[in-house]
């Protein structure tokens, strides 16, 4: 299976950047904040599923399938949602997912997009089952594929106010008190 991969750059404030490269600069190695900062961020990304709602607080334009069936916009398999992990390093966190289809869902899509032959089969036609299904070829085609944008990666101001508290807690901790 080929994999994809996309890749969204997002730089923190003013004030995390400052505060982040003064601390580099005092003590180098900051591994356990940055994967500090990546599980907090991990764990306010998937939180956004459970709001429906994009970094900046707007809310998500719900799906058809969501209005049609109820429940939540992008967690019908919650595959994308469960998917969503951190990295880290000395200087850096990064929060993501490897799922093909978080790139549409993320920048939203309007484009013509080539469908493979493949096989499909019918389990159900005209509200009856098909006992045993009916498997058909289906030859390549290409559709108009319109998405809005649904995104869930980024920092929220809420973010930027928790990494702070991190950032100071950890400075507060690694840098001994001196004793009088």
């Amino acid at each position: 299976m080929a994999g994809a991969s996309f890749s969204t750059r997002i730089d923190g404030s003013a004030a995390i950047n400052a505060r982040l490269a003064a601390l580099a600069a005092a003590n180098g190695d900051l591994s356990d904040l940055m994967d500090g900062i990546g599980l907090y961020l991990e764990s306010s990304t998937i939180e956004r599923f459970d709001t429906e709602t994009a970094p900046d607080g707007s809310a998500w334009e719900k799906s058809q399938r969501a209005k049609d069936e109820g429940g939540k916009t992008l967690t019908d398999t919650a595959r994308l949602k469960l998917s969503i992990t951190h990295r880290s390093s000395a200087t850096e966190a990064e929060v993501g997912t490897n799922v093909i289809y978080a790139r549409p869902h993320q920048y939203g899509m309007d484009e013509t997009v080539s469908v493979g032959a493949h096989t499909r089969t019918i389990n159900q036609a005209f509200g009856r089952s098909i006992p045993g299904g009916l498997t058909i070829n289906v030859g390549s085609f290409e559709r108009q594929m319109k998405m809005p944008k649904r995104e869930f990666l980024g920092i929220s101001s809420e973010d930027e106010t928790e990494i702070l508290a991190l950032t100071e807690d950890y400075e507060r901790d690694a840098v001994p008190e001196i004793e009088g």
